[in-house]
């Protein structure tokens, strides 16, 4: 499932190509048929994004909000104006650019007070100026849950993925399973500003790096990673490898249905 910077990034390729624009909306697929005719040749507004929740705003009458959640396999290419293929739900065009989702978990056309209930559920995100840490926080600080499972739920920390979990944690030196009511809150404000340098960095470079300088292939003469997500990590799928920072092996589990990497050295701090 994308982290919360690919959809950032989604919006932001949005706007580019549409902000402002009179747009042709289909559903060459036919299970958004009603509300595509209904947006078809009104100006698009803009897009944002909200964690994992993506939001384009049509100048339409009456419900005008489009709600997509791509969920495990859903896909939305931006680029030029190609030829329709494969299960479109949703198609976006000008004269000169195309923008087409397959297979999300959600596509939903909303009004304005339908979408205000759907915000109200999703916690802070961390790539959002708007966003507060302490509304996070106070779910965090009140729960017996790992930090390891609150990180992941979008109601706390919306946009915050496997990736990024596993990687800030280790990064603070945290054990995955600490509970969250003993967690400091200057612990938590650390994991904050990081998540927010982490993530507002892979909205501007499309890949997840989290080592440090010191920490980096060429620092340390080793190889890149290979990995179709792509960037420099420090534990995220490198179970049975030595850790960068100490060298023991990196290790793997399961936590709330979710594969959890963590270094069993460096991350023993209940804090």
């Amino acid at each position: 499932m994308p982290e919360g910077h690919v959809i950032h990034r989604l919006a932001g390729a949005i706007e580019d190509a549409f902000a402002g624009e009179e747009v042709t909306v289909t559903s060459p697929q036919g299970r958004f048929a009603v509300e595509a005719a209904h947006l078809n040749g009104s100006r698009l507004r803009g897009a944002q994004a909200w964690g994992k929740h993506l939001l384009i705003d049509f100048a339409a009458e009456g419900a005008h909000l489009v709600h997509i959640h791509l969920g495990l396999i859903g896909r939305f290419t931006v680029g030029p104006i190609t030829p329709v293929h494969g299960q479109v739900r949703l198609r976006i065009e000008d004269a000169v650019s195309s923008a087409d989702l397959r297979g999300p978990q959600w596509c939903r056309l909303l009004s304005d007070e339908e979408w205000e209930a759907v915000l109200s559920t999703v916690g802070s995100d961390p790539i959002r100026p708007d966003a507060d840490p302490e509304k996070a926080w106070r779910a965090i600080h009140r729960s017996t849950r790992a930090i390891g499972v609150l990180l992941m739920d979008q109601s706390i920390t919306a946009g915050v993925g496997n990736i990024y979990r596993a990687e800030v944690l280790f990064r603070h030196r945290i054990d995955p399973m600490t509970p969250g009511n003993r967690l400091a809150h200057a612990t938590w404000q650390a994991i904050w500003e990081d998540l927010v340098v982490l993530m507002r960095r892979g909205v501007a470079t499309g890949r997840i790096d989290t080592v440090r300088p010191e920490h980096t292939p060429e620092a340390m003469g080793r190889p890149p990673r290979l990995d179709r997500h792509g960037g420099e990590v420090y534990v995220y799928r490198r179970d049975g490898q030595p850790c960068l920072v100490c060298g023991t092996t990196v290790r793997r589990t399961n936590l709330a249905g979710r594969h959890l990497f963590w270094c069993p050295r460096c991350q023993r701090r209940h804090r």
